[in-house]
């Protein structure tokens, strides 16, 4: 009997478009996580391992949607394979099975991967020159407020009031870390 052909998409962002990663491969069910790849804690990942069994095939676009780093790679990899599940790689065109653990796959998966990781530090190198730049020359003005006055004096009230710091971050739709920086921003005012 043949398995199932499962697709894995992933994009960092809801506004990114998801349909070239895939596109003209026959797929019997698809999961597509819309969330950063930096750790392996994404819900349509951990559904997409429960799902796949024996005989399956995961396609995924390239190993950077799978995967930020090397470690998450290879644990993904093996994870998926050690269910007698292959894993197929569009973009590189690299195909992992529990039959092909040898040492030339495991030899591309590592050299693959490290190529990955290695783009994905450039970029976020680039991104804080960039930055940098932007604010020397006063264009950057950094992340807009979560909260605006009327919010952030609200929280104050809500912390006077001694409400606890997660329920007022749950309330806001930000972090606790959120909290604490709104309440200094305050008492340095």
């Amino acid at each position: 009997m043949q398995g199932h052909r499962i697709g894995y998409i992933r994009v960092s962002t809801v506004e990114q478009n998801t349909v070239r990663q895939l596109d003209g491969i026959q797929l019997d069910k698809t999961f597509t996580d819309k969330c950063s790849g930096k750790d392996t804690n994404r819900p349509q990942l951990a559904l997409m391992l429960d799902f796949v069994r024996d005989g399956d095939i995961v396609f995924v676009h390239s190993m950077d949607r799978l995967a930020r780093n090397l470690d998450d790679l290879r644990k993904l990899v093996n994870k998926i394979t050690d269910k007698n599940v292959t894993v197929q790689f569009v973009k590189e065109n690299l195909i992992f099975s529990k039959d092909s653990k040898n040492q030339i796959a495991n030899l591309m998966l590592s050299v693959m991967g490290a190529f990955a990781e290695f783009e994905r530090s450039l970029i976020k190198e680039r991104q804080l020159e960039g930055i940098a730049i932007a604010k020397k020359e006063g264009k950057y003005k950094g992340r807009h407020k979560s909260l605006n006055q009327e919010q952030t004096i609200e929280l104050n009230k809500m912390v006077a009031d001694r409400y606890k710091k997660v329920d007022i971050a749950k309330k806001f739709g930000i972090s606790r870390y959120s909290v604490y920086r709104y309440l200094n921003q305050t008492e340095n005012i």
